[in-house]
């Protein structure tokens, strides 16, 4: 069976790099997303746009396994940055991700505990991190950090929020897709690996930073997922 990598963000900012260098493109539209089939860098790709959230996120993973059968997932885009040692624009790999909104405390459940799930922290395939702890030493040496990304249907803007999210569920950058993308690709035994470049800080600045830094942070995004893609057997 040919290896197809997805390759998908969750803003055309994300993604509209990643389309303008493939050639061979095939469109195909479900369930309202816009799906392209291609070439890239001489691998089989498909490429999308997930859509804000952890529902389109799960939705078009999903499909991206069923219908064009992905054996890899790259998911790269922006987030918050919550490790007090990132600052904007750094890279943010991740080693595993988790649902910071996931919250059944009343039940007994720590924060962060899908329950009766096996498993609320889903780990990223060793291979595409490794290659893309190589990819980030080549292209931004000391702006990389590997950790745990926290995904929630929530636009962090608080710092006693972030305080919070370093602190207490050991994350170090927030956004709003990874990890249900995670525990899709989980459930399907499908590796992963979420790439975020950090477009703010996640406190009280992020209304003023969010647009100004998008573009620039995309950009570094699209660069580690082109070097990683050269670089796969």
């Amino acid at each position: 069976m040919t290896q197809k990598i997805a390759l998908i963000g969750a803003m055309n900012e994300e993604i509209e790099l990643l389309v303008a260098h493939m050639t061979d493109i095939r469109e195909t539209v479900k369930a309202g997303i816009t799906f392209r089939e291609g070439r890239f860098y001489e691998k089989d790709v498909v490429v999308c746009r997930t859509g804000v959230g952890k529902v389109n996120a799960a939705v078009t993973t999903q499909i991206l396994i069923d219908q064009f059968g992905a054996s890899a997932v790259i998911f790269t885009g922006v987030a918050g940055a919550v490790s007090p040692e990132l600052q904007i624009g750094d890279i943010v790999i991740s080693s595993e991700c988790m649902q910071h909104d996931m919250d059944v405390t009343a039940l007994g459940f720590a924060r962060g505990i899908i329950p009766y799930e096996g498993t609320s922290i889903f780990q990223a395939d060793p291979k595409l991190v490794e290659l893309a702890e190589a990819s980030g030493a080549r292209l931004f040496p000391g702006r990389v950090k590997k950790g745990r990304v926290l995904s929630g249907d929530q636009f962090i803007a608080s710092r006693d929020v972030v305080a919070g999210l370093h602190q207490e569920l050991e994350g170090v950058c927030v956004e709003m897709e990874g990890a249900a993308v995670a525990q899709v690709c989980s459930m399907n035994a499908i590796p992963y690996v979420v790439l975020r470049s950090m477009s703010d800080k996640a406190d009280g600045s992020a209304h003023v930073n969010f647009a100004e830094f998008t573009v620039q942070a995309s950009e570094n995004s699209y660069k580690m997922v082109e070097d990683i893609v050269k670089h796969l057997a």
